[in-house]
């Protein structure tokens, strides 16, 4: 591998590293917030076990104690609530430190009731279920080791619990029902968690998967400009010499007496001028100079200036233009916008020779373009797929990135591409740009 596609692969492999880092602790932020759920149920069920237990039992607790603690646990989870509401990112490690300060009300709790001898002790698998699912191997297994240090310690140090172990009255027995509500209690509470803890880890996986994939249609961006780059330094020479031989025989007698043949010289000028002009858009719109070519301009300015270029330079039967965009807005654009809308033309040219109609509005703080046509429309297959390389109907080696570049720039502005086909026939594609990400782009150009 040479230096350049070990550079490449590393930057690959950081991308995806952050990329796979800030998931997780996204993924750890709602699981943050299931167990700030989980706390709140936590608590009403504890109230509510003391309040069975010296109500309906008659059980005697130390209820100023027990009660403390819960105090505790309701202060810690609003405090909890107030802080990850507004932080979005949870590493592992605060969630271990927020399952040992689970860890440690329950066993002031068990301490207060019986210790190891209360049948809610039992309540501990629960934690260690859940360590299990939500952090890393190291630290489960730090979690089960303290887990059994606290238990072991209640089996010698508690305040005993007015509570007869006569198991041989079977359901009758206070102690079996205990166990029989602590049973259905984690139960209840590991079904209702982790199926949405399955949930939230399975979105994140997705969303890393999408972020994988978009990482490698990036990194083939990258190499598309690699390659066009060395395509275009192979073609100048060639297309340098044919515009000087092109010259050269506008000037001489022969032609010049001629003027079916100068009139054919000057078209082969414009489509070698429209030959250096595409190479040098496929640069741009693989990610290379960007920002070297921009222009202070106008919003309408630019787009009126694109249409009436791209009519001129295209044969097109008719091409409908209308800007609805407003009040006008000063932004700065380069070529790699214009290619990527003149590519969205160049497609529905294609499928439509006889008519294109693009129209330009303005919603919600974004530059809208629509470009339609009276195609065929696209196939359901490249529909799904809008935006990914090689994907096109064409049947012709090479084709499909025409979009690709399209959606690439667009995402690198932080807008969107969709397209959909129409119920009369034909085909729209819809650009959506954020206006804000022009006025960024402009005041980067000042820094």
């Amino acid at each position: 591998m040479s230096d350049s596609n070990e550079v490449t692969e590393r930057r690959r492999y950081q991308r995806e590293g952050i990329a796979a880092a800030g998931v997780e602790f996204m993924a750890g932020h709602k699981n943050m917030m299931q167990l700030i759920q989980l706390r709140w149920l936590a608590v009403i069920g504890q109230v509510a076990t003391i309040a069975g237990a010296n109500l309906v039992y008659g059980i005697r607790l130390p209820l100023v104690p027990m009660l403390q603690v819960l105090a505790c646990l309701i202060a810690f989870n609003v405090a909890s609530h107030l802080r990850w509401h507004e932080v979005r990112y949870v590493r592992n490690t605060e969630l271990f430190m927020a399952l040992l300060v689970d860890v440690a009300i329950l066993t002031s709790l068990l301490y207060l009731s019986g210790g190891a001898t209360n049948p809610f002790a039992f309540l501990y698998l629960l934690q260690v279920i859940l360590s299990a699912v939500l952090l890393r191997p190291a630290y489960a297994w730090t979690f089960v080791l303290v887990t059994v240090v606290c238990l072991a310690g209640l089996s010698r140090y508690y305040l005993p619990l007015p509570l007869a172990l006569d198991h041989e009255r079977g359901i009758e027995s206070l102690y079996v029902q205990g166990l029989l509500i602590c049973f259905m209690l984690i139960a209840g509470l590991l079904v209702f968690f982790i199926t949405r803890i399955t949930a939230n880890l399975r979105a994140g996986d997705a969303q890393l998967a999408h972020l994988r994939q978009r990482a490698v249609e990036e990194e083939h961006v990258v190499r598309m400009g690699l390659l066009a780059s060395g395509a275009a330094h192979e073609l100048g020479t060639p297309l340098a010499t044919l515009s000087v031989i092109l010259g050269d025989w506008k000037r001489m007698p022969e032609f010049a007496r001629n003027p079916e043949l100068l009139e054919e010289i000057g078209e082969m000028q414009a489509q070698l001028k429209r030959c250096k002009a595409i190479v040098s858009g496929i640069l741009l719109s693989a990610g290379e100079t960007r920002g070297e070519s921009s222009a202070r301009t106008t919003l309408r300015t630019f787009l009126d200036e694109l249409a009436r270029e791209w009519q001129a330079s295209r044969p097109v039967g008719a091409f409908q233009y209308d800007n609805h965009f407003g009040t006008d807005l000063p932004v700065v654009f380069d070529e790699t916008l214009k290619q990527m809308v003149c590519n969205v033309l160049d497609n529905a040219r294609e499928a439509s020779p006889a008519w294109v109609a693009m129209e330009a509005s303005r919603q919600d703080g974004q530059l809208i373009l629509r470009v339609t046509d009276r195609g065929p429309g696209f196939d359901s297959g490249v529909l799904a797929q809008i935006g990914k390389p090689y994907n096109s109907t064409k049947g012709r080696p090479g084709s499909g990135l025409g979009l690709f570049l399209v959606v690439n720039v667009a995402r690198t502005l932080g807008g969107t591409v969709a397209a959909r086909n129409l119920a009369q026939g034909g085909a729209e594609v819809t650009i959506r740009l954020p206006l804000s990400s022009l006025a960024l782009e402009k005041e980067s150009l000042h820094d």
